[in-house]
This record gives structure tokens, sequence and C-alpha cells, in this order.
């Protein structure tokens, strides 16, 4: 299927400028290339509260960014998301996908705490998987101070971050805790090793290249054989059996639709509950277009209707 309308033509109009291959520039560069990207969101969606704060656990200290949705459809503490921004471990910020923490909270109905976690390459792996698991521990301890319900939580992660909270949860359930009810991976990389058709089918993009994807590699792990690691493979894993229900997202035309497309195979024959929605039509990163992109609007607020039906009383 072709790219959907909407898409193509932001993607033509960003192509205007001629830059130079995202792989070829400076990790300042692209950081600013991302933080430029965050304007394509559209209007600031307004909610009840934003509270800036540091979770503080496993000796680490994380900042955090705490959501209060305009309206919640219980009394009594709310269930929680935990959310982790895309931007392949390197690119990224509490700000840069505000906009799909706004979304989440006013449509689900839960508090969503935004985590910052420390990026690649001043902080390579396993930093991010270690600050996504002090968060959640934090949450879970702490979400009383918030009007949050630390035994109601799910995690929520969008590319890379999507990576995070696949890892997060396998690595909450070989410690024991704490408990997360449901896992939501929106066009998540999790398998460092993936040689799939997809990865050539869109070896040149849109958006995210192979070779961009390789940089974005090159900067995260320290030594190539971190990648059989399940913290960095959480499709590599096979201790899936009991890991809470799922809801993963592929875009059509993205080098990591089919190691999404398996991990969620996978998860499903591990007996766990899956939800997979492949979005025809799509780029990798597609929730960025939020703005002007109906279909960007249209799948994320599918998955905030997901994470409030699971807290569903």
């Amino acid at each position: 299927m072709s790219l959907d309308p909407q898409i193509d033509a932001l993607l033509q109009k960003l192509a205007e400028g001629g830059e130079p291959a995202p792989e070829s520039r400076t990790v300042a560069e692209n950081r600013d290339l991302a933080r430029s990207l965050a304007t394509l969101a559209g209007d600031v969606e307004p909610v009840a509260a934003v509270q800036d704060a540091v979770a503080t656990a496993e000796g680490i200290e994380v900042p955090i960014r705490i959501y209060t949705p305009l309206t919640v459809p219980r009394s009594g503490p709310q269930p929680v998301t935990v959310f982790f921004h895309g931007g392949g471990w390197v690119l990224g910020d509490l700000d840069s996908q505000d906009h799909i923490a706004r979304t989440v909270a006013n449509r689900s109905g839960t508090i969503v705490v935004s985590v910052g976690y420390r990026l690649a390459p001043e902080h390579r792996f396993p930093a991010g998987v270690d600050d996504a698991y002090a968060a959640l521990t934090w949450v879970a301890a702490n979400a009383g101070s918030f009007s949050g319900d630390g035994q109601r939580i799910a995690v929520f992660g969008e590319s890379a971050g999507g990576n995070l909270a696949a890892a997060l949860v396998q690595e909450a359930q070989r410690r024991g805790g704490p408990p997360v009810a449901l896992q939501v991976l929106a066009y998540p990389a999790v398998d460092r090793f993936d040689d799939s058709p997809s990865m050539y089918e869109n070896m040149a993009g849109p958006l995210l290249s192979r070779s961009w994807l390789e940089w974005f590699w090159g900067l995260y792990l320290n030594t190539p054989d971190e990648g059989a690691d399940p913290r960095v493979s959480p499709a590599r894993s096979d201790e899936l059996a009991g890991l809470p229900p799922a809801v993963i997202v592929t875009a059509e035309h993205d080098p990591l639709r089919d190691q999404g497309d398996r991990y969620a195979q996978k998860l499903a024959e591990a007996g766990v509950p899956v939800t997979h929605l492949p979005i025809k039509g799509a780029t990798h990163a597609f929730f960025s277009f939020t703005g002007e992109v109906q279909l960007s609007r249209d799948v994320l607020n599918q998955l905030a209707d997901a994470v409030a039906t699971a807290f569903a009383d």
C-alpha cells in the first residue's frame, strides 16, 4: 500500500529543505532536528496539571514529568501510565513527545509519568534500562504522592521508548515486580540483529532508514555482542510467559515492522494476550505528525483507549 496521503504530503514538505542525511550529522545536530519535529504535533492539548519531579530509586535519579488528566473516570487513586519517549536512545527528552503524554492522559483518564531517561552516547546501555526500572520502582512506591495508584500501572513506549518499555516489563518479571498491567509498544525496536524483509523494503526510509538505525545502535551499545542481551533485544528472550498483556503497533513503511510483527506473534505463542495493530500507509515515528495527519491522531487515540480499557472498573 502507498503512504497515507497526509503523511506523504508532510514528508515531501520536509524534504524540500534538502538537508543532509541524518546519519551524516552530529549528535547535537540530530538533537536539534528532533526538537524541530516537535512542531508537527499541533496545538498543545491542555491537561489539569503538569509537574516536573525527580524519581529516585536503585541509587538513580531520573527526571520525570507528571500529567494529570482534565477529568478522571473514577474516585480515589488513579491508574498510572509510565511513558518512554522515542529518539533512538540518543535523541528526545521530556518535551519532544509532550503531546503523546497529554493525549494519553486525557483520553485514558490515567496519570501519565513521562520519563527523562539518560541518553547515549553520553550514557550508553544499560543506562536507559536502569533508569526505566528505577522510574517504575519509584512510581510503584510513590504514586500516592500525586494521587496515583502504584498497584495499577501501564507502560507505554514509542520507538526506542518501546524498546525500553518491552525490556522493562521483562526486567520487572525477572526481579519479581513492580507489577505492570499493560504494555503498549508503538513501532518498537526489539531485535538488534533483525534482518527481515522490512529492513530491506524500507532500507532508505521514509523517515527512518537502515543506515540511520545503525547510527543509533552504534551510539547506544558499548560492544556489538550486547545486541544479544534481552534488555537490548527483548524479542530474543525465551522467558515471555506471564508478561503483561501487550498492545503493539507496527507501521507498514518502517524497517522495524517485521520485528514488531514477530514479537507480537512470539508473545502470543507464550500465552501473553496481544493486540497487534499493523497500520497501513504509516511510517516510523508517525505519532510525531498528530498536528497534520488524521491517521496519527486516530491510532494514538486507539492506544489511549486501550489503556483506559485495561483499568476499566
